[in-house]
């Protein structure tokens, strides 16, 4: 069992209106789902990877994403 791939996503935290975010994304990339997107507290991790799977992009690409919406 991989015990290394938990570590750094303590560091992770949705910034701002995950709300008004996850929309444009939604807007931005019309394969992603509301399940891809949903927001539970302290399952940060798999949500990135959901949305990286969809995307076929790596957890930091999906996070530079999140960080390029959260600036516009």
């Amino acid at each position: 069992m991989d015990t290394n791939h938990n570590k750094g996503d303590k560091s992770f935290n949705i910034p701002g209106d995950w709300n008004e975010q996850s929309k444009q994304l939604k807007e931005k990339f019309s394969t992603l789902t509301d399940y891809d997107l949903k927001f539970e507290e302290g399952k940060e991790k798999e949500m990135l990877e959901r949305i990286g799977n969809r995307l076929r992009k790596n957890r930091e690409e999906v996070l530079n994403i999140i960080k390029e919406i959260n600036l516009s």
